[in-house]
């Protein structure tokens, strides 16, 4: 590397890329600075003086938002790459004695919440010096970050086919029809069509949910009247209590111990079709080396479903 370049990148600061990263990886300035807990006017420094430091622009304005230039998505992607680098070497150095030491970052889709925790644990207390960062958002998001490479697992039931992943079903999400205790419906056996007149809660757009819930509903050439989007399973199931409607959630989301029994408002109801079977994924991408927590969490998943 000649000598001048390597002069100009003894310039750019850690804390240049951060600011970069969190303002690329969430095309705002001001949720960057959000996140990295300083003021908007740091960020924005810090960006100007990465800038000058390249000599490129890194970002442009477009009405009120901010995207890449062709510079900034380089650096992005080279910033990434980096980011991954250090992890991996990370987690590799712990692995030389084991996996006693190091991070496993693991994203999930918001129904997921319900179970994931219950295999995290027995993993954490088998390995209590791997920090664990798990992050839960919709499925849009979810897939968001796996094209950026942020996690380095992802639970979800619908696998994103225009990525290159690698993914392991590991067990079974059923959705089911749920209703007031008090529905006139409940204790019957109903066919689809039944429910037509019936008010529909959904989840928001964005929902895998929402996704298998829409092609099952345009397969069965039925069409639902939905009066209201919700975004979480709990608002749902709180709406559903007071009697604003009916809805399609994972059995997991409902057989909750506060949820377990018409007594908190609840019911299902027996409909032709469901519940819909679907699977639960562990995916990663193909073109990422796997780190060695990750390695370990796979590995300790396999073994939890043979016993």
């Amino acid at each position: 590397m000649p000598a001048s370049t390597l002069a100009r990148f003894q310039r750019i600061t850690p804390q240049q890329l951060r600011a970069f990263e969190a303002s690329a990886r969430l095309l705002s300035v001001t949720q960057a600075a959000r996140e990295l807990f300083v003021s908007q006017p740091t960020v924005s420094v810090q960006l100007k003086e990465l800038a000058e430091t390249l000599g490129e622009p890194l970002f442009e304005q477009s009405g009120r938002q901010i995207r890449l230039t062709q510079a900034g998505k380089l650096l992005y992607q080279t910033v990434r790459e980096l980011a991954g680098c250090w992890q991996r070497l990370e987690s590799e150095l712990a692995a030389i004695h084991g996996l006693v030491r190091g991070k496993l970052k693991i994203a999930a889709v918001t129904t997921a919440e319900y179970f994931v925790p219950d295999l995290l644990g027995p993993f954490a207390r088998a390995y209590p010096g791997i920090e664990i960062e798990l992050s839960v958002e919709n499925r849009d998001r979810i897939v968001q970050r796996l094209s950026q490479g942020l996690d380095d697992l992802t639970v979800m039931m619908l696998p994103p086919a225009e990525l290159d992943l690698d993914s392991q079903a590991f067990q079974t999400n059923n959705l089911i029809v749920i209703a007031p205790a008090n529905h006139p419906l409940s204790n019957k056996k109903l066919r689809l069509n039944e429910l037509s007149s019936e008010r529909w809660l959904m989840r928001e757009a964005g929902s895998g949910t929402r996704k298998v819930t829409a092609q099952f509903f345009a397969e069965q050439q039925f069409q639902p009247n939905i009066v209201m989007s919700l975004g979480s399973n709990e608002a749902i199931k709180h709406a559903v209590a007071a009697g604003l409607g009916i809805a399609v959630l994972s059995d997991l989301a409902v057989n909750q111990p506060a949820w377990s029994n018409t007594a908190n408002g609840l019911t299902t109801l027996d409909v032709a079709g469901f519940p819909i079977a679907r699977q639960w994924y562990l995916v990663w991408r193909r073109d990422t080396p796997q780190s060695a927590t990750a390695r370990g969490f796979i590995s300790y998943l396999q073994q939890q479903a043979k016993e």
